[in-house]
């Protein structure tokens, strides 16, 4: 069973839980902060599909941060966490760790102790840097990188230096990530492939399907085989039993 709901405390953020680790974990620009039977782990902005249950457990709870929020909460670049799952023992003091990994457990819904870890946690360093949104919302609309450089005054080389602080990765996979991500919420109403391809910006079908290989692991037939029928199936996921809790 996978569940989610928006923050209300953390802006743009969705709190999720889990019985079980789901069945793969798409790209979605977003990093998460897990709890995991009692652990605090930090799941990295991913390039590509992460099998589950790399990460072991019987309980999953996540925080999943909007793209480019997180790296000032945690205190370290986007960058140094693509495509990994760490402990947050390794990123903060272990006692520190240990001492709010009690104090999420002890909620009776450890989302609720995630998303007050992350509201204090906010208050103490501050939000994220604005051009983040501002470059997430500019290529979210499939404007080109040099539009969104140009929206947020920066030279492509500025860009994407701090997209990859922000994001794990430059601005042009970015916009790959996120119009996979239209594609297969598109693919998830039962358009057909030819239709997914034209409403999410695809030159045409065929460079949809290569994205979808490229990106996903899987093919846009097959993706939209694993979602027909489910209710409400994770964005991240092909089956709707998937989240983030492991890659």
């Amino acid at each position: 069973m996978y569940e989610e709901r928006p923050s209300p405390l953390v802006p743009g953020a969705v709190l999720w839980r889990a019985d079980a680790p789901g069945t793969v974990v798409l790209p979605d620009g977003c990093m998460d902060l897990l709890w995991i039977d009692g652990r605090l782990l930090v799941a990295g902005p991913d390039t590509g599909p992460h099998p589950a249950g790399e990460v072991p457990g019987t309980g999953f709870a996540g925080i999943r941060f909007a793209p480019g929020a997180a790296p000032a909460l945690l205190g370290v670049p986007a960058r140094e966490l693509l495509d990994r799952r760490v402990e947050l023992a390794a990123l903060w003091p272990g006692a520190q760790v240990r001492r709010l990994a009690e104090q999420v457990g002890a909620y009776g819904d450890p989302r609720t102790g995630l998303e007050r870890l992350a509201r204090a946690r906010t208050a103490e360093t501050g939000p994220a840097d604005p051009l983040a949104a501002r470059v997430a919302a500019g290529l979210r609309a499939g404007h080109s990188v040099a539009a969104v450089a140009a929206d947020v005054g920066l030279g492509a080389r500025q860009l994407h230096r701090r997209s990859l602080d922000a994001f794990g990765y430059g601005p042009r996979m970015l916009g790959r990530v996120l119009r996979l991500q239209r594609a297969l919420a598109l693919a998830r109403q039962g358009l057909a492939a030819a239709e997914v391809a034209h409403r999410a910006g695809y030159a045409d079908q065929a460079h949809y399907t290569r994205e979808v290989r490229a990106l996903a692991g899987t093919t846009p037939g097959a993706y939209a085989a694993g979602s027909a029928g489910s209710v409400g199936a994770n964005r991240d996921t092909p089956q709707p039993s998937g989240s983030r809790t492991t890659a």
